[in-house]
């Protein structure tokens, strides 16, 4: 019997090393990976934020300057132009495209997308990165940019890991998207999502359309790249990937994909800088202001707030819509009277352009000492330590620059090959502007335009400069005198020439106005010669008065400039500013109450910290009977004295086309206005003064040189060159309904002792001491 084969049984495989080794690297793997976590977090790999960081990350942000009317007119910023907003003011559409194209699973994960980083291990970043939002936020604000070297790039992207989950844990989903959006740089000065949306498309975010967002949000890939000034054809393609990418997660349609891929960008790009936007010169003096507020308001802390990078917001009372309206009003008037004023200065017409009555000798004089007080000598001198010879030598050699001109009425630039020299003298023949708006009661002004461009001509015309007044002035005069001694506009006094002796108000000499047309003769209601700016009537008041009760009244109008107390002051030789002169006469409207004009009316941190508010500054400077009465003085100047042009519908007098279309008359104004125009000697300046009950206005219009004027008055007088201004203005602000600009009458006094009605007989008739006629007993000046 054979024997059975004994079979060994087969050895069982034993696996049991593998798992034990299998979890030793697992549990190895994932302590090394918890330790380089925690290492990074201990700050071995760099400095880590710590809470307090995370709570405030420290970021440049702009101080915004914002408007009465919630309008932002422009921002103080160094490098960086951001202006943070919450997500509540970013619309759907945008925080769509942002997740769909960049981070697809951000409400799934917390800081780190696991599929998204395994799927990047295994094909190698070929399909795709693995950065979130969060991670890309931490690398913004914390991290900085990538570096090349690769031990660093692996070490600075274990730091995003650990600073998003951190980011995750501090901030809800919504904070993380609109901190995202703040902090990102989408070039031409536009940092974050605001000053972006209000640079590329001139909107806030709010505002943003579905295929604008799409745009944006295509930036973030790489800005440089996608820059839409530079790559428009780049940028729309990135913007329909951003689109296709909506499509695919189911925020947009293929229909409304389709549609909007075949659009255009449709930038309108507005750019946001200190010499661009509207209300440029008050911007530049609010910074100003605001240099001295810092000064005097420190930090809890005891360091200063710095104005570009704070973030803080400063609330104006400027009005975007009638400031707006006051640079429209500039922009329409000035072009056509410097055409005016070039035709007058052509060679043939005025070899010594633009200058007037100046001896070729003075004009060098007058060049000479424009060089030295010029910015390039002051940066040749001083900054470039350049010798006294060298920089004048300067001004002598052409050279390649970009000069101003009114190109069909709208200020331009045109390139050009000039000697320095030239391009001053040619900068000399332009008419310059300064005008402000105010409301009387409250002190607000509204509106503030220093220049016409302020790109090339940075002097500041409304507070800065100050010009002689000419007639603007004389109301002054008449207000001290109804003040003093009781007077009507209907009170008649002789126009007859007259003149006040040497000595007299520590006159040197004998002073004796003309009337500007040289014509004399019978007399004049007061209210009859203001209107018609009468110097010998001005001249017998304040003889009467006095040149020193008339400075004393003028100061407490608020008026800083040093003015001399003599006679001469009158006529309006004394240098005033638009602001000053604006401030003065809004005391009338206000019924005698002098209410300190006001720029800015609260201060805020970042966080909302109310840091200043601002305290009226009020007097009582006349009783309200003299206010009103001077308010119906100044009335008759635009019922039929120099200013009546305004009511016109082309009258005779100004009838000639030609001065329409330079002066834009007729206005046709039908409601109450009280108004001063007012000429210096040689037609140097215009003014107009213009008044309704809670609107006072003031406009200068002459030349950097008061050699540079007109030859007559046709042109060169303030009803020409000023009024024309403040015509317009008013007829836009009236325009506009939501302003509630006054149309009414000027309101009377309860109790009114002093006759305004000049249609009634037997008005008295005031002379002069020496006269024959006898002075009524309640009308005698001694």
């Amino acid at each position: 019997m054979a024997k059975k084969k004994k079979t060994t049984p087969k050895k069982v495989q034993d696996f049991s090393k593998y798992i034990r080794w299998f979890w030793i690297l697992f549990v190895a793997g994932a302590l090394a990976v918890t330790l380089i976590f925690l290492a990074a977090s201990w700050g071995w790999f760099g400095e880590m934020p710590d809470h307090t960081q995370l709570e405030n990350p420290k970021t440049n942000l702009a101080t915004e300057i914002i408007s009465s009317d919630g309008v932002t007119l422009g921002k103080f910023y160094f490098n960086d132009n951001r202006t943070p907003v919450d997500f509540e003011e970013l619309p759907k559409h945008l925080v769509d495209a942002l997740i769909a194209t960049e981070d697809a699973r951000f409400h799934e994960h917390s800081g780190i997308d696991g599929r998204g980083t395994l799927r990047a291990f295994v094909f190698l970043g070929k399909k795709g990165g693995a950065s979130t939002i969060s991670q890309q936020l931490a690398r913004q604000l914390f991290v900085g940019v990538r570096s090349k070297n690769l031990f660093e790039t692996i070490t600075q992207k274990i730091k995003e890991w650990v600073i998003a989950i951190r980011l995750e844990r501090q901030y809800t989903k919504e904070e993380i998207i609109a901190q995202y959006f703040n902090i990102y740089d989408f070039l031409n000065n536009a940092d974050g999502i605001r000053s972006a949306s209000r640079i590329y498309f001139g909107k806030e975010p709010r505002d943003l359309e579905l295929k604008e967002s799409a745009m944006l949000v295509g930036m973030f890939k790489n800005a440089a790249l996608y820059d839409p000034r530079r790559n428009p054809v780049g940028v729309k393609n990135r913007r329909n990937v951003v689109l296709a990418q909506m499509e695919k997660y189911g925020y947009i349609s293929e229909q409304v994909m389709d549609s909007l891929q075949k659009t255009e960008l449709d930038l309108r790009y507005t750019p946001e800088s200190h010499r661009e936007g509207i209300a440029t010169y008050f911007r530049e003096y609010l910074r100003a202001f605001m240099k001295e507020w810092i000064a005097e308001n420190p930090k809890p802390d005891g360091t200063k707030y710095n104005i570009n990078s704070d973030g803080l917001k400063v609330y104006t009372t400027i009005d975007s819509r009638m400031q707006q309206h006051a640079e429209d009003a500039i922009q329409q008037h000035m072009p056509r009277l410097q055409a005016e004023f070039f035709h007058q200065n052509t060679p043939r017409r005025n070899p010594t352009a633009p200058f007037l009555d100046l001896t070729l000798g003075a004009i060098d004089t007058l060049m000479r000492n424009s060089i030295r007080q010029s910015e390039r000598w002051r940066h040749m001198k001083y900054d470039l330590r350049k010798d006294t010879k060298e920089i004048v030598e300067s001004f002598y050699k052409p050279i390649q620059m970009s000069v101003f001109e009114w190109k069909d009425g709208i200020p331009s630039e045109k390139d050009t090959i000039m000697k320095p020299i030239d391009s001053m003298r040619y900068y000399k023949s332009f008419l310059r502007t300064g005008m402000m708006s105010m409301d009387p009661q409250t002190g607000h002004v509204k509106a503030w335009v220093g220049g016409i461009n302020y790109r090339h001509f940075q002097y500041d015309m409304v507070k800065q400069g100050k010009r002689q007044t000419g007639s603007t002035f004389k109301p002054f005069v008449y207000t001290a005198a109804i003040d003093q001694l009781h007077l009507s506009p209907c009170d008649e006094i002789p126009d007859t020439p007259f003149c006040i002796e040497k000595n007299k108000y520590g006159n040197p000499d004998e002073w004796c106005p003309k009337n500007s047309d040289d014509d004399y003769g019978g007399v004049r209601t007061l209210k009859n010669a203001l209107a018609n700016s009468v110097n010998t009537v001005t001249a017998r008041l304040i003889d009467k008065v006095g040149p020193q009760p008339v400075k004393d009244l003028v100061e407490k109008l608020g008026v800083e400039s040093n003015i001399l107390p003599v006679p001469a002051i009158a006529l309006g030789v004394t240098e005033l500013s638009v602001y000053e002169m604006v401030g003065a006469y809004s005391t009338f409207a206000n019924k005698g109450v002098y209410t300190k004009p006001v720029m800015v009316t609260q201060i805020e941190d970042k966080n909302g910290t109310i840091l200043y508010q601002f305290k009226p500054e009020t007097r009582d400077v006349l009783n309200e009977e003299t206010a009103f009465v001077t308010v119906k003085l100044l009335e008759g100047v635009t019922q039929y004295g120099s200013g009546a042009r305004l009511r016109t519908k082309g009258a005779d007098a100004y009838r000639a086309d030609y001065r329409e279309i330079v002066t834009g008359y007729p206005y046709e104004f039908t409601n109450p206005i009280a108004g001063k125009t007012g000429t210096t000697q040689n037609q140097s300046d215009g003014w107009f003064m213009g008044m309704v009950p809670n609107l006072v206005t003031g406009v200068w219009v002459g030349a950097e040189d008061r050699a540079a004027h007109f030859a007559s008055i046709t042109y060169g007088q303030g009803a020409a060159m000023a009024l024309p201004i403040w015509a317009l203005y008013m007829k836009s602000c009236y325009a506009d309904d939501t302003l509630n600009v006054s149309q009414e009458e000027f309101e009377a006094p309860s109790e009114l002792s002093i006759n305004v009605d000049c249609s009634e007989e037997g008005q008295n008739v005031i002379v002069d001491d020496d006269q024959e006629e006898r002075i009524p007993e309640e009308l005698d000046f001694n």
